[in-house]
């Protein structure tokens, strides 16, 4: 395997806006360089616009393991059940000898693990067996130590300022 071959673990967390953008601009650009990509949303089951990507580029495929509302306060066992069968999946996906995406995203997988909806231990443990070729993207507030310490890339999106204090609703095409 070359060095261009290896897969990495990239993390995009903290409170600042961009972490689902940064992974699906890397997702867009790996389909446009001929690679398939998998892109997982755990605790999302609201209609995003991203959503309508998997009906316009070609080896990009998209599930949501979540409730069409958010998590506040504990999961319901509804919300603890669609992030398992998420995990489930992306284990699937990830550890396959013969694979069959080149990029893999785990997006807001860090609050999942935040609420304890996920157990931190046993992502660490997907990621640790993933296909050495498969590059991983996990993105959320709140990325666990742990995953941090394996990690081959780490970026903090940090809020200096924005619309959203003004009382600037969420925006289609733009924030969701």
């Amino acid at each position: 395997m070359s060095i261009q071959q290896k897969g990495y673990i990239q993390v995009y967390t903290g409170n600042g806006k961009g972490k689902t953008t940064a992974a699906l601009g890397i997702s867009l650009r790996a389909v446009c360089a001929g690679k398939k990509v998998f892109f997982g949303q755990f605790v999302k089951g609201m209609k995003y616009s991203e959503l309508e990507a998997a009906n316009m580029l070609p080896n990009f495929e998209m599930e949501q393991f979540g409730r069409d509302s958010f998590v506040i306060g504990n999961p319901k066992e509804e919300d603890l059940k669609l992030a398992e069968e998420g995990l489930k999946r992306i284990e699937c996906i990830v550890t396959n000898g013969d694979y069959c995406y080149d990029i893999v995203v785990l997006d807001e997988v860090n609050i999942a693990m935040h609420f304890g909806i996920l157990n931190i231990d046993r992502v660490v443990d997907i990621l640790q067996r993933k296909n050495p070729e498969i590059e991983i993207i996990l993105t959320g507030r709140y990325a666990p130590d742990k995953i941090i310490e394996i990690a081959d890339l780490v970026t903090e999106m940090k809020e200096i300022k924005h619309y959203y204090k003004n009382g600037v609703a969420a925006r289609v095409g733009i924030e969701k």
